[in-house]
Formats: structure tokens, sequence, C-alpha cells
């Protein structure tokens, strides 16, 4: 089992005991998730915005535009974190003091660089639409040149990484066991619906292999 080793930079101290640095369990949170909430420093200011990535293997791919102040603001310093977070219950206990959630989370920490080269851009913008829908990147119109050029790319190399876990029930205390108030798990989960077709689209136009095989996969069972 591969970690990512502690540091000042990557330990979790509160809740240590829910803490995880297995690589595998990470890119695993990573690979379930759709966006990243990434901070920045502009003018002074920090910020954090939610953003769309993509994987492959230890690198993460952000994209916008050529002006994008997040995504040059990275560029500047040559370095970010980013935290992926999945709600999975709510935890209702007995106390207020013990309500919680059930979640996975993820915090990596990594260098950031542009990406120019044109075949590493074409992959890394493949590699964001497959995180989004896989086979979605062979169904659609291929980008112009004018499209990729106003097309900003950065790439973060993982260096380090934490994962926090709580996948457990009610903690109440002991006393208050038997006293008469619910307590319990309400399970949270992301699912897909039916796909809605664009109201251009003529309505025999039939929805693609890739889309209804996403749809099957995430929709409720």
């Amino acid at each position: 089992m591969k970690e990512y080793p502690k540091s000042k930079l990557n330990r979790v101290k509160r809740g240590a005991n829910r803490a995880n640095y297995d690589v595998d369990q990470i890119n695993t949170i990573l690979d379930a998730g759709f966006i990243g909430y990434v901070s920045y420093v502009f003018q002074g200011k920090a910020i954090a915005i939610p953003m769309a990535y993509g994987r492959n293997e230890n690198t993460i791919y952000l994209h916008g535009s050529q002006a994008n102040r997040m995504l040059t603001s990275l560029l500047e310093v040559k370095e970010m974190s980013m935290t992926v977070m999945h709600l999975d219950a709510l935890v209702l206990a007995r106390s207020g003091f013990h309500h919680s959630v059930n979640y996975r989370s993820a915090t990596i920490f990594g260098t950031a660089k542009k990406v120019e080269e044109p075949k590493e851009k074409t992959a890394a913008l493949k590699c964001f639409m497959d995180h989004m829908m896989p086979g979605r990147w062979e169904n659609i119109r291929e980008m112009n040149q004018q499209e990729f050029d106003r097309t900003l790319v950065v790439a973060m190399e993982i260096e380090t990484a934490s994962a926090k876990i709580r996948d457990v029930g009610v903690s109440d205390e002991p006393e208050d066991i038997n006293t008469p108030f619910w307590a319990g798990l309400v399970p949270i989960k992301q699912i897909a619906e039916y796909p809605i077709p664009d109201k251009d689209l003529p309505s025999n136009f039939e929805i693609p292999t890739h889309v209804l095989e996403y749809y099957h996969k995430n929709k409720v069972h």
C-alpha cells in the first residue's frame, strides 16, 4: 500500500483518526468527483473557486480562458492546492452536539504549470472531458484552432495529499441512548436522471450510447 508521506502540509490534525494517506484511496475520491475547490490569492485576497477537473495518474488538469485570473495566479506562484469532498449521509444524533455528516474528502498539494505543447494539451482536454463522461471526447465536434488557442490548460502534479473519511453511525453519549429521540443516518448520493435532449435537436435524434451507458450506471437502483 503506497502512502503519501506525512508532513506539516498534509497531516490531518483535527480528527486524525479519520485521516487516510493511501494513494489509491485518494485517487478513488478524486475520480468519483466532478468539482474541486481551488484556493488562491488575488491582489492580496484569499479566494476559493469550484472548478471541474480531470485526472491522469498523478496529474490534475484544469482549464479556462487565457485571462482566467485564478489559473494565471496559480501559474505565477507555481503551486496549488485543491479539495474534493463527497457528502454521503446526514448523521442525526439524539443531541445537537453530536450531529455530523458522513463524507469522503481529499486535499491535494502540488506544483502548477502551463500546458502548451499541442499534443499534451489535446490529451489534457480529452482527460478533462472523459472525467466528466467516458466516451464523450469521441462524440463531439473537434475543437478548432481559435478555441484551442483561447483555452488555458494548467497541470497540477500531485506531490502530497491526505484524505479524511467519516463512514460510521451516530456517536451519542451513553446516557442519551434511552432518551425518546430518533437518531440515525439519512444517506445522500448524487444520481443521474434520464437525459434531456437539446430543444434544437431533431425529434428523432437518438441519444448516444455513451450517454445512456452513463445514465444506467448512475441512475437510482
